[in-house]
């Protein structure tokens, strides 16, 4: 019993899944993400605002440019330069997110 051109359900290798196959699938799938937690990492060369001690100067994958001050949930932050922005009122002290993607300028 293989998976034949036409076949309204969908196939997985040899035998087609049905409707009750896939929710079974999908119902596993979530008992085991929900069980597990959710765990996220940066992107590769990256680091999150949170894990940088205070003072660090980074910069943000669209060039945006600061100093952290602190991170606890939020991070507060100056930002130095905004390459984005040609007025003045973007820079300054702001309060961004602490799980923000940014590489640390050394």
């Amino acid at each position: 019993m293989g998976c034949e051109k036409g076949q309204t359900s969908l196939c997985y290798g040899s035998s087609p899944l049905t409707s009750e196959r896939i929710m079974k699938k999908i119902k596993t799938l979530v008992k085991y993400a929900l069980r597990n937690g959710f765990k996220a990492k940066p992107a590769k060369g990256y680091k999150y605002l949170k894990d940088l001690p205070v003072g660090s100067l980074f910069k943000t994958g669209s060039g945006l440019k600061g100093i952290l001050i602190d991170a606890d949930t939020n991070a507060k932050v100056i930002i130095t330069e905004n390459p984005s922005s040609d007025s003045d009122y973007d820079l300054g002290k702001k309060i961004i997110a602490s799980l923000t993607e940014v590489k640390e300028i050394k």
